[in-house]
């Protein structure tokens, strides 16, 4: 990850995002404009008619009072469609750029391995994808345009007042600098402050996901009690920080209000000094008492923006620091689709190590596995059997060492193509929250009834599903709750008939079920397996009694290789393995 950047790095980064919509902003600042002169308008109006009068009242017809009555409501109008305008569309502008923000960081985290989601918790990106860019709207919308009418404002009420009285401006402005100087001390502090609010946000948001996904251990062990108390020290937690926040802020906008009310008691101090000396008249003194009024809310407003500001910039940051994540594993430059997969992989020399181990799980490992043959890996936990079936669809990229599939070389070839070519079934299904059909179609998205259904009867889950409450239609739940584990299992199996890959992984596929459904998916696996290079890991030894080749792999590599009966007759470690079983 990249160092941390200057807000002005984040803007940077950040406007791109303007390009789609720059006519939009154009006419966004140009109606900030039409708002900005019609609130400008209003002291000129009354120092023309104060002018008139203090003059001679004579002067002063009703005739003059009406046409600058009518130029003000003409303004009011113009105000009222300029601001709607940028109520309206300014603000949906945002909302698109936000949207933007979005699709693009969830296409990132799509194309980050497993490694970056093995060290990051879900909760934490959640909150970046939602929480973090809600912010992003109002800072995308309101940005350009509350610096743009700060600008106006503070340029023409200068030239104008000066106009008037040069020293009183002189005297007025070099008071800002002071509000300036405190906006910078306080708006780093507010950083500081609203990035750590966000982090514990996404902390909290994890510890209440990861509560409720296990709500059913939870229950099981009657510690309810004990999630009470995490969420408790956590939600505390959360609240002094936003504490810490909300007093930074509390002093700013202070200290902000101090200096608001120094500004309007030099205005009427110095202006009236000025006013008996004859240095000004009673209309601009008037008129400037209206114009800095204007000037103080304007500053006030950039004040209250300014938090608004530091969530914006605040969630720019955090959007940035998952953008700047180089994907480890992606297409080489000169990658190619890989077609017609026949079947045959080969291991050369492969050594992996996982980035927080400094041990490696596979060292030197060579395998040449045959188009179409069964492969069954067994050993202790921790040998690398799923390390070894993860390295093939490049879930995670080998330290060295090279991965062939029909010669090819896998860094080769497209993920996309490479994945698609390989089927994993693996001990811990995952359902998505749908209906059974939508969990089944995932193998092939644009799947007919007609192939969905023979892919369900091809997985022996036809039966079952047609008994469901809504057949195809029904819900599964999140997670596929509402499931039973070899019901889940066999629409997974289902899922992968559709995809039909010439390459499976089959991942301890039926070691959490019962004796029953093990039977019953065990068949389909069987049938899913037929004329495929298949790769099974192996709880339940007898369940891989008829593959071709049984390696036995252990942090030593693969200690032995044979079918079973040739295993067996060895004596060696599997046969100790399977006695063990057997025993049981």
């Amino acid at each position: 990850m990249k160092g941390k950047k200057s807000s002005f790095g984040l803007i940077k980064r950040f406007l791109p995002y303007y390009k789609k919509y720059k006519w939009i902003m154009i006419l966004d600042l140009f109606c900030a404009s039409l708002t900005t002169v019609c609130e400008l308008v209003l002291p000129m109006i009354v120092r023309e008619i104060t002018g008139v009068a203090t003059e001679n009242v004579a002067n002063l017809t009703v005739g003059l009072i009406l046409r600058c009555g009518l130029l003000y409501v003409v303004l009011r109008l113009i105000d009222t469609g300029a601001n709607f305008y940028m109520a309206s569309v300014g603000h949906i502008m945002g909302t698109r750029i936000e949207t933007d923000m979005r699709r693009d960081l969830f296409g990132h985290l799509q194309k980050l391995s497993f490694s970056y989601y093995d060290n990051t918790k879900v909760g934490t990106l959640m909150s970046r994808i939602t929480t973090d860019l809600f912010d992003v709207t109002e800072f995308a919308h309101h940005c350009p345009e509350e610096f743009f009418i700060a600008g106006i404002k503070i340029v023409c009420s200068f030239i104008i007042l000066c106009t008037m009285n040069v020293p009183l401006t002189l005297i007025v402005f070099a008071g800002i600098p002071l509000i300036i100087v405190s906006l910078a001390v306080f708006r780093k502090k507010m950083k500081s402050a609203f990035a750590e609010s966000r982090k514990q946000t996404g902390e909290l948001n994890a510890q209440i996901e990861d509560s409720l996904l296990g709500i059913r251990v939870v229950k099981s062990f009657a510690n309810e009690k004990v999630e009470e108390e995490k969420f408790d020290k956590g939600n505390k937690l959360f609240l002094a920080i936003k504490k810490r926040a909300y007093y930074v802020m509390g002093g700013f906008q202070s200290t902000t209000r101090l200096f608001d009310g120094l500004m309007y008691i030099i205005v009427v101090v110095a202006g009236g000094l000025f006013l008996v000396k004859g240095q000004i008249s009673a209309a601009d003194y008037v008129a400037y008492l209206m114009f800095v009024t204007t000037l103080i809310n304007s500053i006030r407003k950039l004040v209250e923006f300014s938090e608004q500001f530091q969530r914006g910039i605040t969630g720019i940051d955090r959007f940035n620091e998952v953008m700047e994540i180089e994907p480890e594993i992606k297409d080489s430059k000169n990658a190619v689709d890989i077609e017609n997969v026949r079947g045959e992989i080969e291991f050369k020399n492969v050594s992996f190590r996982y980035e927080s181990e400094k041990k490696e799980v596979l060292t030197n490992l060579s395998l040449h596995v045959n188009k179409g043959e069964s492969i069954a890996l067994v050993g202790p936990s921790g040998g690398g059997k799923t390390t070894l079936c993860s390295l093939l669809p490049r879930f995670y990229e080998i330290t060295d060492g090279e991965i062939t599939v029909d010669g090819k070389n896998i860094k080769d070839v497209t993920l996309r193509s490479l994945r698609e070519n390989i089927g994993v079934v693996a001990q811990d299904v995952y359902l998505f929250s749908g209906s059974v059909r939508e969990n089944i179609a995932y193998g092939k998205t644009d799947a007919t009834d007609e192939e969905i259904v023979e892919a369900a009867k091809m997985a022996g889950a036809h039966e079952f599903i047609t008994g469901l409450p809504d057949g195809y239609g029904t819900y599964v739940g999140e997670r596929g709750v509402k499931l039973s584990g070899g019901q889940k299992q066999r629409i997974s199996i289902a899922r992968l008939f559709l995809k039909n890959p010439p390459i499976l992984i089959l991942d301890e596929a039926t070691s959490a079920l019962d004796n029953e459904s093990e039977r019953l998916v065990q068949n389909s696996l069987e049938k899913l397996a037929k004329g495929r290079t298949t790769f099974t890991i192996a709880h339940r030894l007898t369940t891989i009694k008829n593959a071709d080749r049984i390696l036995v792999l252990t942090e030593n590599g693969i200690e032995e290789s044979g079918t079973h009966a040739e295993l067996i007759g060895k004596g060696g470690l599997y046969a100790d393995l399977y006695k063990l079983y057997s025993s049981n």
